[in-house]
């Protein structure tokens, strides 16, 4: 069984920075794209950030780029999102998750295992 464990939300205020990060209990994790996603109140899930198996292609969300970087260290399984220039629009919670069959996948239902979230909440 996979298991996904979210870490480093938090309240801070605008322009502030966040570090996420995403422990995931599976010895072939360097066989997973990982990626980023977000979930604000009343809206669908979308993606924000994604990086291949051995960190050679990455893809963001265009309302991050430049703002948001992802990286991972297969020896640690783990993935992470620097989240630097935050708005009050960044606000949700964070998924991390990890796919199989993909590349660098940026559609939720290209995703396999799923982790419980992180609150990041932005304010003005």
């Amino acid at each position: 069984q996979v298991q996904l464990v979210e870490s480093g939300g938090g309240s801070v205020p605008v322009g502030g920075s966040l570090r996420l990060s995403c422990v995931v209990s599976a010895p072939t994790f360097s066989t997973y794209a990982m990626g980023w996603f977000r979930q604000a109140p009343g809206k669908e899930r979308e993606f924000q950030a994604v990086v291949s198996r051995n960190s050679g292609s990455k893809n963001y969300a265009d309302s991050v780029k430049g703002r948001f970087t992802i990286s991972r260290d297969n020896a640690k399984n783990t993935v992470y999102l620097q989240m630097n220039s935050l708005k009050p629009e960044d606000t949700a919670v964070y998924y991390c998750a990890a796919a199989r069959r993909f590349i660098a996948p940026m559609v939720v239902g290209w995703y396999d295992y799923w982790g419980q979230g992180t609150q990041v909440t932005v304010s003005s």
